[in-house]
This record gives structure tokens, sequence and C-alpha cells, in this order.
């Protein structure tokens, strides 16, 4: 369901204006987080619905100028709070965290995360996988915006990446490569499926565009997380408007265009609790409602849901290891 069954045209109306969703329960409560101009805010509710009318708390603003400010994450991890975030102007955007033992007050002062090769970063988040701490993100492999790759580090704490960055998916399919300049995938989500088996959900497509979606790639059984081959890419679209880059067997959406950058609302955060086989469970993504031209102003965060889908097979050619892998995917409603 959506935040609101027609687009927002007053304050007071409960649909959020707002891009790049990110909420995880405590308890009872959902928090979320979203950049404001020159800063982020943090929203507490006791429902997915409430975040939108509840009271925006800003938390953290830019006072040295850094930039833009894009796509915050807030992770939970040893019971303190973690919000990452991008910050810069063109080349010069780079991962920033802060931390609180609170999620609405005493959040530090921002430092810039050391991400191996010191290249452009966006839509970083943290999580832990057999018992080690990660990094995923979006970023270049140089100095110049070719393309957006997904890379992955080991974290040696929260805030401490250690060791090289591994690239883990480039946007080189058909599907992923509908619009472009730059081709991207970004806005990487981790989760773990009921056999265990990690999945990074993404967006791909340009973001200014309706053909913005999420896709998936799933780590094979015992696969490592830093080598691309041991990845294995959904054959389309998972959760998008149209049907030609869908993957097979999964439909458009009825009701949005471009729907991506979501978050799964897990408790804590944490994908040691991700959802079992069987229910659907709530997810947050952003999008377009029909009938509004597709702008950056006219993204609003929805509420969705999510369940695991069996018995999927993940296809490839022409590169190292065995061509097809077999297992949980994932269905997005809207």
């Amino acid at each position: 369901m959506s935040l609101s069954s027609a687009p927002p045209v007053a304050a007071d109306q409960t649909a959020l204006r707002a891009a790049d969703p990110s909420v995880l329960r405590v308890g009872g409560t959902y928090i979320s987080v979203q950049s404001t101009g020159g800063g982020i805010a943090v929203r507490q509710a006791s429902s997915t619905a409430g975040l939108a009318s509840a009271p925006a708390r800003q938390v953290w603003a830019d006072t040295r100028g850094l930039g833009e400010v894009w796509a915050p994450e807030i992770v939970r991890d040893g019971g303190r709070y973690y919000i990452y975030f991008a910050a810069g102007r063109g080349a010069a955007h780079r991962m920033y965290v802060i931390s609180s033992g609170s999620p609405d007050s005493g959040w530090t002062a921002e430092s810039k995360l050391a991400l191996p090769d010191d290249k452009w970063a966006i839509d970083g988040t943290l999580f832990t996988f057999n018992g080690q701490r990660w990094f995923v993100w979006s970023g270049w492999a140089g100095d110049t915006n070719v393309e957006q790759n997904l890379y992955i580090a080991r974290m040696s704490s929260p805030t401490t990446p250690t060791g090289p960055r591994y690239v883990i998916s480039q946007p080189r399919e058909s599907w992923e490569r509908v619009v472009g300049n730059p081709f991207i995938n970004e806005g990487p989500e981790p989760i773990k499926d009921p056999n265990g088996q990690l999945h990074i959900a993404y967006s791909a497509n340009g973001s200014w565009s309706d053909q913005y979606c999420l896709a998936d790639l799933r780590l094979r059984a015992g696969g490592d997380p830093t080598h691309v081959w041991d990845w294995y890419k959904s054959n389309g679209c998972l959760f998008g408007s149209n049907r030609a880059t869908m993957m097979r067997g999964w439909d458009p959406t009825l009701h949005v265009n471009g729907p991506g950058h979501h978050t799964f609302v897990l408790l804590d955060g944490d994908i040691a609790t991700s959802p079992p086989a069987g229910p659907t469970f709530p997810s947050m993504f952003h999008a377009v409602p029909k009938g509004t031209p597709y702008a950056w102003e006219n993204r609003y965060w929805y509420t969705g849901s999510f369940t695991w889908w069996g018995n999927t097979t993940y296809s490839r050619a022409n590169v190292p290891g065995p061509n097809n892998d077999t297992g949980w995917s994932l269905k997005f409603f809207e």
C-alpha cells in the first residue's frame, strides 16, 4: 500500500515526498532517516505508514559545507546507531558516518570512511554476515563517471574498513542498460534468505527515469562475498514498472513508476532477523505515482512488502563458474 492513495498536495497530508528511504524496527518502533537539504533527519513512529506524519528531528547538519547529502542509511550495531551517508560535490562524493546511542539525540560529528582506493562512493551500508562485518556501496572504478558498480569491503569495526575493495556487480546486462550515461548499479541492500545465503538487492537503470528498478544478487551457497563470480544476478528486474525489463515470471507495478532505492524493514536492521519463507514482510521504496511526470521532485516513500520466492534459477554465460544457480529469489509488492 502507499502512504497515501493520491499524490499529496498539502503539507498536512500523510505521504512523504522524499527519496531513498532507510528504515529499521527496534521493538515496536519504526525509525527512518532521510536527507533534508544540508542535513539528516530521523523520524520515529509505531508503523511504517506513521513515519510520514511523524516529526522530523534533525540530527546532523552540514556545517563544514561538504556539499550534496545523499541517501543516508541507518543501522544498529552492538546497541549503537550508525548513519552512513554520501556527501560532496560532483566527483568529490565520499561516504561519511555519524553514531549515537539514541536515534534522536547525541549524534557525533561526521567522520569520513576510509574506503579502500578513496574513489567516488555513495549509497553505502553496513551489515554482518557469518560473523564478519561488511560494507557495500556504489562507486566508480576510477576518477571519472563511466559507470556505477557495487563494491564490498571488510570492516574491522562499524567505522573502520580493512583490506581492499572488491567489485561484485557491474551494469552490464541489457535490461540494466536501458537508461544510462552513466549506467548504474546503486542502492545495495543486504538480506539473508531462508537457506542462510546472502543477497544484495540493488537499483538499476537511471534514477531519473521510469526504468529505475530493483534487481538481486545472490551469493552461491558457501560462496565468498569478495569473489565476483560467486555472485549470481537475477535475469531482469524483480520490481519495476516496465514489462520488457522484468525477469520472466515477475510482473510490473500497477500503481507506481520507477520503484527503486528500497529498504528491507528488519528488526534492529540486522540481516540475522531476515524473514523466513512463507509470510510477507514490510519494505519501503521510493517511486513516482502513475499519471505524474517522472521527475526526482515527484518521488514519494511507499510502504510495500516482499516475500521469498523459491526454486528460482539465475543464469549467466561466458564467465567462470557454473552457468546456473538455483535458490531463493524475492517477490516485491506495492
